[in-house]
């Protein structure tokens, strides 16, 4: 693809990708509902994910399933480190303080990564990206409801909250690395959670996930377009988006999720709108368009 097409396309593959990301709860209350813990709901997702584009790179372009012994870290990483790691973090937080504390530690990923970026890849930390951050993360206090209910806040449950801040944010660092070495998105995608599904399956209870098939050979189905629609499109079309930005503002971008998440929140399980969550919108939301005009003038 033209470099410029992609540059000017880059910002909605990541948009997308957030918005995918958000239809996650669909999923989740289902599994949630049968038992699953949050490590066999990372387990399934990633089996699901691995399978599908191992399918894909198999039809498509074998030759992209070679990688170099030596650059396997960098799939430890997006696997291990970002998958895993932020899943079990975030399940942590969870269990130690409230949905919504938990949700706005785990968007201070942008920033860790804007600090990160700017120390690993040398990119500008500007005044644009700052505010933009700084109304985003504004944006997802209000979203989650967290403005006049904190919940219950302990050390334990702040450090993990802000562990999955962190194995969020490292998906895009290790992804970079991955990029500048020449691996096709595909490949990343597909050796993340290759790797995830190696942290994940010895950890989860896998009858649980056995069992619900058996009662319900639909759940094979269900299975599929959960990995298909929030994970394997979403993955993809970020770390093509981060081909041609930079780590920051996609990073700012995909904060879009819990905007997302609210709204399919509100068609689907015809949960309130609040003054809060309109605000936290409109936030993040303006946001991701601030960040998105920067170096195109006043």
């Amino acid at each position: 693809m033209n470099k410029d097409i992609m540059k000017k396309a880059a910002p909605f593959l990541v948009l997308i990708a957030g918005i995918l990301w958000g239809t996650m709860g669909i999923y989740v209350r289902r599994l949630n509902n049968l038992g699953f813990t949050t490590i066999e709901i990372v387990a399934v997702r990633s089996v699901v994910t691995a399978v599908l584009l191992l399918v894909v790179l198999f039809f498509y372009n074998r030759e992209l399933l070679k990688i170099r012994i030596k650059d396997i870290w960098c799939f430890v990483g997006t696997g291990i480190f970002s998958i895993v790691f932020f899943n079990y973090c975030y399940f942590k937080a969870i269990t130690m303080t409230s949905l919504s504390v938990a949700a706005v530690l785990l968007y201070t990923a942008p920033a860790i990564v804007m600090v990160l970026s700017a120390f690993l890849f040398h990119e500008k930390i500007t005044l644009v990206k700052v505010i933009s951050l700084i109304a985003t993360f504004a944006g997802c206090v209000f979203v989650t409801g967290l403005v006049g209910d904190a919940g219950s806040l302990s050390v334990n449950g702040v450090l993990a909250g802000l562990g999955a801040g962190l194995g969020y944010a490292l998906y895009s660092i290790f992804s970079r690395y991955a990029l500048e070495r020449g691996y096709h998105s595909l490949t990343i995608s597909f050796y993340t959670f290759l790797f995830a599904s190696v942290g994940a399956l010895p950890l989860a209870d896998v009858s649980i996930i056995y069992k619900a098939c058996e009662q319900d050979f639909g759940m094979l189905g269900f299975y599929l377009i959960f990995g298909l629609v929030s994970t394997v499109i979403p993955y993809i079309t970020y770390t093509l988006g981060l081909t041609a930005m930079e780590n920051s503002k996609a990073s700012i971008i995909a904060s879009v999720e819990p905007v997302a998440a609210t709204v399919l929140g509100i068609l689907v399980f015809h949960e309130n709108m609040t003054i809060s969550n309109l605000i936290g919108i409109v936030l993040v939301i303006g946001a991701i368009v601030v960040c998105n005009v920067e170096g195109k003038g006043k």
